[in-house]
């Protein structure tokens, strides 16, 4: 039975929210769920864009103190409050430059499942090798980190224009093998995404805004709500888990996710 669009973008959006945060790539399940559902329509690439941003949503929440402190730390110069703020913009800068000049290609990539599916296999290799190697501890909090770092990671973020390779997968995993300990790296991960969320869900929107109707408008409205309760969830519980288990699981998961992709593409 065929789902109508209003279910179609309940579901995306918690599709989203559950994987936003996680290193298995957010947009690439989007692009293959929407391939699996039909929610191939004119309003579907920006919709794929926005509905990260309610995602985002939860990290605001989650850690409203940590970004009220920071605002309030910011008024009388502090240290530490510039240089969270100063390490957040350098992390930000290249992803404005590059998705800018790039976006027509991202977009193509955008209805691109195959891509996904081979993203997806190579990342969880990646993760793999990436959690073997050893590596030396430079930095243990955001304030913390080298601005050398900060912007290397930024470069790093960039990787996941290519939908499958996943934006929190590429800034943790740049950040391990720059010296971040896994709690740093994942939390830069989720502090990095409201800029670059907030940038790429307004830029989107105005580029594709002749190709979205009212509906169109609705069905993002919806898909936000819902992916930002589905990611207060996995905000709370990230942090800790990789903390104790590392990144593997979601490698494993990438490969056996993408191999399936490949196989369901090729056999349709």
């Amino acid at each position: 039975m065929e789902l109508s669009p209003l279910l179609q973008a309940i579901l995306l959006g918690i599709l989203e929210g559950l994987t936003e945060f996680l290193p298995v790539s957010s947009t690439g399940h989007l692009i293959l769920a929407s391939e699996l559902l039909g929610f191939t329509g004119e309003g579907s690439v920006a919709f794929k864009v926005a509905i990260q941003f309610g995602a985002i949503l939860a990290v605001i929440l989650t850690y409203w103190g940590r970004f009220w402190g920071v605002a309030v730390g910011l008024l009388s110069l502090q240290r530490g409050a510039v240089a969270f703020t100063r390490n957040i913009l350098l992390g930000f800068a290249p992803a404005v430059v590059i998705g800018v000049l790039a976006y027509d290609g991202i977009r193509a990539l955008l209805e691109n499942p195959e891509v996904v599916a081979v993203a997806l296999i190579l990342g969880g290799l990646a993760i793999l090798m990436i959690e073997r190697l050893v590596k030396t501890v430079r930095a243990t909090s955001v304030e913390t980190m080298p601005a050398g770092l900060a912007a290397g990671v930024g470069l790093v973020q960039c990787l996941a224009m290519v939908p499958g390779v996943s934006r929190s997968g590429a800034t943790i995993m740049g950040g391990l093998l720059m010296g971040l300990d896994r709690r740093t790296a994942a939390e830069y991960s989720f502090f990095l995404a409201v800029p670059t969320m907030l940038g790429a869900t307004v830029y989107a929107l105005w580029k594709e805004r002749e190709r979205l109707s009212l509906d169109d408008l609705g069905l993002i409205a919806i898909g936000f709500a819902t992916a930002f309760l589905a990611a207060l969830m996995v905000v709370r519980s990230l942090v800790g888990f990789v903390s104790r288990h590392g990144f593997a699981p979601f490698a494993w998961y990438r490969i056996a996710l993408g191999t399936l992709a490949l196989v369901w593409l090729w056999a349709r």
